[in-house]
């Protein structure tokens, strides 16, 4: 009884799972001739500036092997830097450089990586072992996101994140993911970093949890997630409808953090987001999707975004 009464439960909080979001998501509104636009981080930097949407600056890329003889030169100019898979996803193969005494390059964390270290790892992009698929791939080198102050008592050795699942182009769900130094600076919700629910209405925090857990305070900074109000809120929400009008897909993911000098950018997008959000949320998205499927086509980002703030807020 227990069993059924838990499903029930989940039933009514309209929490989905794989198999839904799988078929009748993904499957239904992501056609796959437009998962290069955002399973490539080149081609997504490329259109998410033709449609006006600010990205990190791209610093380098490289492509073969052979041009790692030349990584001295390519990061000479650089302090710090990300290093990122072009086909990479959840966070692996990423390296963040936060500044370097000379050739030795200091991570997040404090640890230190040699010249030769990093090459290895650029050699390890370039062979597909952090790709999906594990094809082979392109690294690339791109400007550091300057944490922004405001979110200093709810991240800890890196920079927060802020996922959205957009859905026929309305924000849906939103969550931030702050990091911890159990999971080594990253936003990355499997390695230890602290998922919290935001409410799609205000950009305020209504919910946070580590390792699916419910959580207060951040287990570094002990600051209460409660306190947690995110700037700019319907500008966010602007960037991530558009992103639904720029790639064609139906239910994505988008990733936006927080620079201190640009304010939201976009990091990247994910065609097959996860369902993590719904237990940072504790809600589920189901209610929402069919909320949406009962509008009509054809209205703006303006229009999408006012109504994600003003009806989906309150499901």
């Amino acid at each position: 009884m227990s069993w059924i009464a838990s499903i029930q439960k989940l039933k009514e909080k309209g929490v989905i799972g794989m198999n839904y979001r799988n078929i009748e998501l993904i499957g239904r509104y992501n056609s796959r001739d437009k998962y290069p636009l955002v399973d490539n981080k080149l081609i997504t930097k490329k259109i998410a500036q033709e449609a006006g949407i600010a990205v990190t600056e791209l610093y380098a890329k490289i492509e073969w092997q052979s041009e790692l003889n030349r990584l001295h030169d390519i990061l000479a100019p650089y302090e710090n830097f990300a290093i990122k898979p072009v086909h990479g996803s959840g966070g692996k193969g990423i390296i963040v450089i936060t500044h370097r005494e000379g050739d030795v390059f200091i991570k997040a964390n404090g640890e230190s990586m040699t010249l030769l270290q990093i090459r290895d790892h650029i050699s390890n992009i370039l062979s597909g072992l952090y790709s999906l698929g594990g094809r082979y791939d392109v690294a690339i080198i791109e400007k550091l996101v300057v944490f922004d102050p405001v979110f200093q008592n709810f991240s800890y050795e890196g920079v927060p994140d802020i996922r959205i699942i957009v859905y026929k182009g309305y924000p849906l769900m939103a969550m931030m993911r702050c990091p911890t130094h159990q999971s080594n600076g990253k936003a990355n919700l499997h390695q230890g970093a602290v998922g919290v629910g935001i409410d799609i209405g205000t950009g305020r925090a209504l919910n946070a949890v580590m390792h699916n857990h419910p959580i207060q305070t951040h287990p570094n900074t002990k600051h209460d997630f409660a306190e947690l109000q995110i700037p700019q809120w319907e500008k966010i929400l602007h960037i991530a409808a558009t992103c639904y009008d720029m790639t064609g897909l139906g239910y994505l993911g988008t990733d936006i953090v927080f620079d201190e000098n640009f304010g939201p950018l976009l990091l990247e997008l994910n065609a097959r987001p996860g369902l993590a959000i719904q237990i940072a949320n504790d809600k589920g998205e189901r209610h929402r999707v069919e909320r949406v499927d009962k509008e009509k086509e054809g209205k703006s980002v303006e229009e999408r975004v006012r109504f994600s703030m003003d009806v989906l807020s309150k499901i």
